[in-house]
C-alpha cells in the first residue's frame, strides 16, 4: 500500500507556515538589500554564489505564493494567508495573485491536459515559451520597467540587474523545470489521476532543487500539505 495515497495526519503546526514564510521573505529581502547597496564585483566568486542564493530565495518567494494558493501558510486566518501570497507574488517580479490563484487550481483539477495553463507541447523551449507567454504579461514588465529606473536614482544599475533581474529569470527557469516540466512531460500510467511522478527520494537535492515540489506526485494527492511537510509524505 503506498503511502501517497494514504492520508497523512499531520502534527499541528498553527503558526510554524507564518514563520516559516516569514523567515523566507526577510531572507530575500535582507539578501537583495546587501546585493544592491553592496559595491559589485564581478571578479569575487562570492558574487555568484549571492547570485545563487538569491534565486534560490526567488524561489522561496513563490512556493510561499504556492502554498498560500493551497491555504496552507496560515490556515487558521485566511486573510493572513492572501496577504503572504500577495506579498509574495508581487515581490516576485509583479505578478497577480487574482489572476495565478485560478490558473493553478485549474493546473491540479485537470493536470497535464489542454485545459491545464501549465502544460505545454512536448519540446522544452516550446513549452517554456508557452508557460512564460501565460503567466507574464505585458502591464508586468511595464511596472517594473518603471520601478527599475525609478529606483536607478538610488541604487546602481549593474547591482539591480545582477541581483534582482537575473535571479527572477534564474528562478522562473529553476521552477518550470523542476517544478513543471519534469513532474508532468511525457506518459503516464493511465491510473495515474494526478499525471504526475516525483524525483528519486533526496531530500537535499530536493529542496536545493524547488523547496521539495520534486515530490510532485505526493504535493498533487495531498495539496493541503506545506512544503515543508513534503518529505514527510515521501
Amino acid at each position: 500500500m503506498e503511502l501517497a495515497h494514504q492520508p497523512v495526519q499531520l502534527t499541528p503546526y498553527r503558526y510554524r507556515g507564518v514563520l516559516i514564510a516569514t523567515a523566507v521573505l526577510f531572507l530575500w529581502t535582507f539578501s537583495l538589500v546587501l546585493g544592491l547597496y553592496f559595491p559589485l564585483n564581478l571578479f569575487n566568486p562570492l558574487t555568484y554564489l549571492h547570485i545563487l542564493i538569491q534565486t534560490h530565495l526567488f524561489t522561496g518567494l513563490f512556493i510561499t505564493a504556492h502554498d498560500a494558493m493551497h491555504g496552507t501558510v496560515a490556515p487558521h486566518r485566511p486573510k493572513l494567508n492572501r496577504f503572504f501570497g500577495r506579498m509574495s507574488l508581487l515581490l516576485f517580479a509583479c505578478n497577480s495573485w487574482s489572476r495565478l490563484l485560478p490558473a493553478h487550481h485549474a493546473h491540479h483539477r485537470q493536470p497535464a491536459s489542454e485545459n491545464d495553463p501549465d502544460f505545454g507541447p512536448p519540446s522544452f523551449l516550446r513549452w517554456f515559451f508557452r508557460f512564460i507567454n501565460y503567466y507574464v504579461r505585458w502591464y508586468q514588465i511595464l511596472v517594473m520597467a518603471i520601478l527599475f529606473n525609478l529606483a536607478s536614482l538610488w541604487i546602481p544599475k549593474p547591482n539591480m540587474l545582477v541581483f534582482y533581474i537575473i535571479p527572477s529569470i534564474l528562478s522562473l527557469l529553476q521552477l518550470f523545470y523542476f517544478g513543471t516540466y519534469l513532474p508532468h512531460r511525457g506518459e503516464h500510467d493511465p491510473d495515474n489521476i494526478h499525471r504526475a511522478r516525483s524525483q528519486h527520494k533526496n531530500h537535499f537535492l530536493a529542496f536545493m532543487t524547488c523547496y521539495f515540489f520534486g515530490y510532485h506526485q505526493e504535493h498533487h494527492t495531498q495539496p493541503a500539505v506545506p512544503w515543508w511537510r513534503l518529505p514527510y509524505v515521501r
